[in-house]
């Protein structure tokens, strides 16, 4: 994702929380930074897990952390092993309401895959961050007018 020098605070009170993760060996995290930096200076609260965690510690992490969503950045191809198993781990801790994206190199091939296991949306590496975050904040605040679990 690129960053968009345009983009402005998607504020909301209070903030909304979100968790980005980074699942499995990929050891690389720039876009995952570069997302949580943007969603940061967008008005959202950002909690990231660090490199190579397990998708019992991301479910973890969301219940622990009470976050809206949860962001998985994957570059690695392991996509279609690692999100299946974040899901079915948020699922069992009762977090089956929270939002999921992923983020990353996902081949379009893929993606109606992810979004039917229950992935709410799937970002590439060209989009605007100030896209991801508008699409973010509009997921988020219909969940907290619709009196989902915030």
């Amino acid at each position: 994702m690129t960053a968009a020098p345009d983009a402005a605070p998607l504020a909301a009170q209070p903030p909304y929380r979100i968790l980005v993760a980074k699942p499995g060996l990929d050891g690389h995290d720039r876009g995952a930074l570069v997302v949580a930096r943007a969603l940061r200076d967008a008005g959202f609260e950002v909690i990231y897990t660090g490199l190579r965690r397990t998708p019992e510690e991301i479910a973890e992490a969301a219940l622990q952390e009470d976050v809206e969503a949860v962001g998985v950045s994957i570059l690695s191809g392991a996509h279609l092993t690692l999100v299946p198993r974040i899901l079915d781990s948020l699922r069992a801790r009762g977090l089956e309401d929270v939002p999921v994206f992923v983020g990353g190199v996902i081949p379009d091939r893929d993606i109606p895959g992810l979004l039917r296991m229950g992935v709410s949306q799937v970002f590439g590496p060209d989009t605007p961050t100030s896209d991801s975050a508008r699409a973010l904040a509009r997921r988020l605040a219909s969940r907290r007018a619709g009196g989902a679990r915030a």
